[in-house]
C-alpha cells in the first residue's frame, strides 16, 4: 500500500504549491492594474493640453479648448475629441483659475443633490437627463435664442439660475437657488465632465445628436 502509485491531483502538497503560486499571481497582477488604473485616471495638465497630448481625464484648463464627440473606428466606440482653444465666458481662463472654477463647480453639484435626478459618469437617478456629455448637446443651441445669450455657457448658466422660465423638458427642472458664480462652476464642471474619456458612455451619444441635428428626437 506504501508503494501505491498516487495521482498528482490527490497530492496535497500540489495543491498546497498550486494555491501559493496562484495567490502570488494574482498579488503581481492586482498591484499591477492598481497602478496602471492610477495612471489612467489621473488628471493631466495643462502642459499636456498645449502639446495636444490625450488624456483620459484632461485637466481643468480643458475648459479653454472645444470639445467634440466622435466615432473613433480604432476602438469601436466614441470619444471625445479636444480641438481648438475658444473663450470659455469671455476669456481663457487660468490653471489655478479652472481648478478653483471646477472645483466651484463640483461643490455646487454635491451640495444640490444633482443626482437625485439627473445620472453623472452612470451614477445618480434616471429622473431627468443622464449629464455626463451634456456640455456637447446641441439641444443647448436652442436656449441661445430662449435666454437671448451670444454664448452656450451664457445661455447654461441663465438657464440654471432660472429653469422654471425655460421649459425645455417634460420634468421640469426646479429652481434651486443657484447663484451666478454656482451657475458658471456648474457649466465648467459640465463641460469638463464631457471631456473625460468614459470608453463610449454613453453609449451611441454623437448618433443621437446627429438625429437631432436632422429633426429627430434626441435622447438626451
Amino acid at each position: 500500500m506504501a508503494n501505491e502509485n498516487l495521482s498528482v491531483w490527490t497530492s496535497i502538497s500540489f495543491w498546497r504549491r498550486s494555491a501559493a503560486w496562484v495567490t502570488g499571481f494574482a498579488v503581481i497582477l492586482l498591484i499591477w492594474l492598481t497602478f496602471d488604473t492610477m495612471g489612467q485616471i489621473s488628471m493631466g495638465t495643462d502642459a499636456d493640453l498645449q502639446k495636444g497630448v490625450t488624456k483620459r481625464v484632461p485637466a481643468p484648463t480643458v475648459i479653454n479648448y472645444h470639445i467634440d464627440y466622435k466615432m473613433s473606428k480604432k476602438r469601436g466606440h466614441e470619444v471625445p475629441v479636444i480641438g481648438k482653444k475658444e473663450p470659455f465666458f469671455g476669456k481663457e481662463w487660468s490653471p489655478k483659475e479652472a481648478a478653483a472654477l471646477l472645483h466651484l463647480g463640483k461643490l455646487t453639484s454635491q451640495a444640490k443633490n444633482c443626482m437625485d435626478c439627473h445620472t453623472l459618469l452612470g451614477n445618480g437617478a434616471y429622473y431627468a437627463p443622464d449629464l455626463t456629455k451634456a456640455w456637447i448637446d446641441p439641444a443647448w443651441n436652442n436656449m441661445l435664442a430662449m435666454t437671448g445669450k451670444s454664448t452656450k455657457e451664457e445661455a447654461m448658466a441663465e438657464f440654471l439660475q432660472h429653469p422654471n422660465k425655460y421649459p425645455t423638458h417634460a420634468r421640469m427642472m426646479p429652481d434651486l437657488g443657484i447663484t451666478a458664480e454656482e451657475a458658471k462652476g456648474l457649466v465648467a464642471f459640465l463641460k469638463h465632465m464631457s471631456s473625460i474619456d468614459t470608453n463610449g458612455f454613453p453609449r451611441n451619444f454623437s448618433k443621437s445628436v446627429e438625429q437631432f441635428k436632422t429633426g429627430g428626437t434626441n435622447a438626451h
